[in-house]
């Protein structure tokens, strides 16, 4: 039988510093729950907005695998290896801290905010030499299915990290249904409605909602709203 967690959009963290507004699934800076630390090698789901031409100052990272998912808007991203660079929707950036980096990200524009989700995932290796990469997707691709966006597989669809974890971008129909498979044994889904209503293991979830499922082999997404839109982040549980 599946185990599930649910995360109500509303229990999550909330930490409003004028020019950022965040939302945060897990434990993070001022926000601590000790029931809420990480779900599996999934550790960070923060749901940000940057006012205009606003962002965060140089900081560092090391080992960890930190996924950026661009909602709205332009952000703009320097890095201590060199890299400068905008990700737009559409975009999947990807960071492996490995020995250590540090970068910045600001919102491009003066005009508008800019919204995305920042993720980390703990990685299967330590210490790597640090990397950067980013790409662009067709999103019509996810239009009715699960697009693959991120995976273990350099050779794959998507970018890849450095864990055993497969993340899938759906925009769905109303009265759609669809079985996810999960991609190895073991493994944890967390699934991350970004817009609109859905039903998965008998649970109804709205915008925002989080649910993390283990103890499956697969399971069934039924889509109650048109346009819905999910996120689905496969991880391992032990890692």
């Amino acid at each position: 039988m599946a185990n599930i967690i649910l995360h109500k959009a509303a229990t999550r963290g909330d930490a409003n510093h004028g020019w950022l507004k965040s939302r945060h699934t897990f434990s993070f800076a001022n926000y601590y729950d000790p029931e809420r630390i990480h779900f599996g090698a999934l550790r960070v789901l923060n749901d940000d907005t940057v006012e205009a031409g606003m962002g965060f100052g140089k900081h560092p990272h090391d080992n960890m695998e930190i996924i950026s998912i661009p909602l709205e808007g332009d952000l703009e991203h320097k890095d201590s290896m060199g890299h400068v660079s905008v990700i737009k929707h559409g975009d999947i950036q990807v960071m492996s801290a490995g020995t250590g980096i540090f970068h910045s990200e600001f919102n491009k524009n003066n005009d508008s905010s800019v919204k995305f989700l920042q993720i980390w995932v703990f990685p299967n290796r330590k210490n790597v030499t640090p990397r950067y990469d980013q790409i662009t997707l067709n999103i019509a691709d996810r239009h009715n299915t699960f697009q693959q966006i991120l995976s273990p597989n350099k050779e794959d669809a998507g970018v890849w990290i450095y864990q055993d974890a497969w993340f899938h971008l759906g925009k769905f129909d109303k009265g759609i249904t669809k079985e996810y498979h999960l991609k190895k044994s073991g493994n944890g889904v967390y699934v991350f409605v970004l817009n609109g209503q859905v039903t998965v293991q008998g649970i109804d979830l709205i915008d925002r909602d989080g649910m993390g499922i283990t103890d499956i082999e697969q399971f069934t997404l039924t889509v109650n709203s048109q346009d819905a839109e999910v996120l689905l982040m496969e991880v391992p549980m032990i890692y």
